[in-house]
């Protein structure tokens, strides 16, 4: 009988491979570390090591640990969904972004 993993289990095991997605992308491409792109769930400006391209969506490596670990939980069915319920926080980063252009502007 096999034993089910505990949800700390699974979220441990999908940070490690996550990581070593990053780690990876690092070693295979060393100037992969000084590029960097607007992630779609979070709207964070990211590192393209470890990212992922999902259903259409690029994910930095943290959504893509959120990804993973809602998929391995069946916490969500699509990263559409893991998208939408972050967006209000990404709102609040574009909003954030846009306040403190304006800052830079006025100065």
């Amino acid at each position: 009988m096999t034993q089910e993993k505990t949800e700390h289990e699974i979220v441990e095991e999908m940070s490690q491979v996550v990581e070593q997605m990053r780690i990876d992308d690092l070693e295979d491409n060393p100037d992969i570390a000084n590029e960097f792109f607007d992630c779609d769930c979070c709207g964070e400006n990211k590192c393209l090591a470890g990212s992922i391209e999902y259903e259409g969506y690029r994910l930095c490596n943290d959504c893509v640990l959120l990804a993973e670990t809602g998929f391995a939980l069946n916490k969500i069915k699509s990263v559409k969904e893991l998208i939408d319920s972050i967006e209000d926080r990404h709102l609040e980063e574009l909003a954030n972004f846009v306040k403190e252009e304006e800052k830079r502007s006025n100065n």
